[in-house]
């Protein structure tokens, strides 16, 4: 029974330690950058900032609108 235990609760560290190596070796440089304190250079995102412009776009077009919709009555069946 305690080699069983020792077997279980060994496959569970090491699962455990697989997840946090597959998640933090990747951004390593990253995340020691931002401990030294170093800042970090503005990322270039060309689809984000076109997302934003479309979303403004979107806004302006329905505020510039020359009423509010009107919802029609049903029709008498």
């Amino acid at each position: 029974m305690t080699f069983v235990a020792i077997v279980i609760f060994g496959a569970a560290l090491a699962m455990a330690g697989y997840a946090l190596a597959a998640t933090v070796l990747p951004s390593l440089d990253k995340i020691a950058t931002a401990l030294r304190g170093v800042p970090q250079q503005p990322r270039f995102e060309p689809l984000a900032s076109l997302v934003r412009a479309e979303r403004r776009i979107a806004v302006r077009r329905w505020a510039a609108a020359p009423g509010r919709p009107t919802l029609r009555p049903r029709e008498a069946a």
